[in-house]
C-alpha cells in the first residue's frame, strides 16, 4: 500500500472511528438521530472524496454521454462541499445533545482536531512534518483541551482556593497561546527613508 492510500484510509478510519465514539451512549432521540446521520454522511462522503481524488475529470463535457455527465456532476458536488467540516460540527452536536463525562468529550475533541489534519494530509498528499511549524500550538491546543477536560472534572461546589488556582493556570495557558499565535511584529528600520 502507498504512503497516499495509507493516508487516505487513515483518514478514514479516524472519521469512522470519532462517529463511534461520539455515538458511545447508544441511547438517541430527535435531534440527536440526525446529527448522527449527518456524522456518518459526513466521514463516508469524505472517505469517498478521498478515495475518488485521483480521478480526473475532462474539461469538455459538451459532448459526453448523459451517464457520464451525471458521473462528473456527482465527482463535482462530491468535491465541493466540505464533508469533513460538516462531519465534525455534526459530531460536536451529538456530542453536545447527550450527558457525557469532561474525559470523553476531551478525547473525541482530540480525535476530531486528528481528523481534519489527517484528512488535510490525505487531501495534500503532504508528509506530517508539513505540521512541524504549528507544533507549539497543536501542543499548546492540546494542553488547554486536558486543562478544559480537568476543569470539566472537579466539583463545583463553591469558589475557593481550588478554583482560583484552576483560573489562573487557565489565564497563563491561554496567554500562553495568544503568544504561540500571535506573529511577532519586529519594528521596521525606518532610518534609511
Amino acid at each position: 500500500m502507498t504512503r497516499v492510500a495509507a493516508a487516505r484510509l487513515g483518514a478514514a478510519l479516524l472519521g469512522a472511528g470519532c462517529v463511534v465514539w461520539a455515538a458511545a451512549p447508544l441511547v438517541h432521540r430527535g435531534w440527536a438521530n440526525l446529527a448522527l446521520v449527518m456524522a456518518i454522511a459526513g466521514v463516508a462522503a469524505g472517505a469517498l472524496r478521498l478515495a475518488l481524488a485521483g480521478v480526473p475529470a475532462p474539461e469538455d463535457t459538451f459532448l459526453l454521454s448523459v451517464p457520464v455527465r451525471a458521473w462528473l456532476g456527482f465527482l463535482e458536488t462530491l468535491r465541493r462541499v466540505p464533508w469533513e467540516e460538516v462531519a465534525a460540527v455534526a459530531l460536536v452536536w451529538l456530542e453536545v445533545m447527550h450527558r457525557s463525562r469532561p474525559w470523553h468529550t476531551a478525547v473525541l475533541g482530540a480525535a476530531v482536531i486528528a481528523y481534519l489534519l489527517a484528512t488535510h494530509l490525505a487531501e495534500s498528499d503532504a508528509s506530517p512534518a508539513a505540521l512541524r511549524p504549528q507544533a507549539r500550538v497543536l501542543a499548546v491546543g492540546a494542553g488547554l483541551l486536558a486543562l478544559g477536560a480537568g476543569a470539566g472534572m472537579l466539583p463545583a461546589t463553591g469558589p475557593g482556593a481550588g478554583s482560583a488556582l484552576l483560573r489562573l493556570v487557565a489565564a497563563v495557558a491561554l496567554i500562553a497561546a495568544a503568544g504561540l499565535v500571535l506573529p511577532f511584529v519586529a519594528p521596521r528600520d525606518t532610518s534609511d527613508q
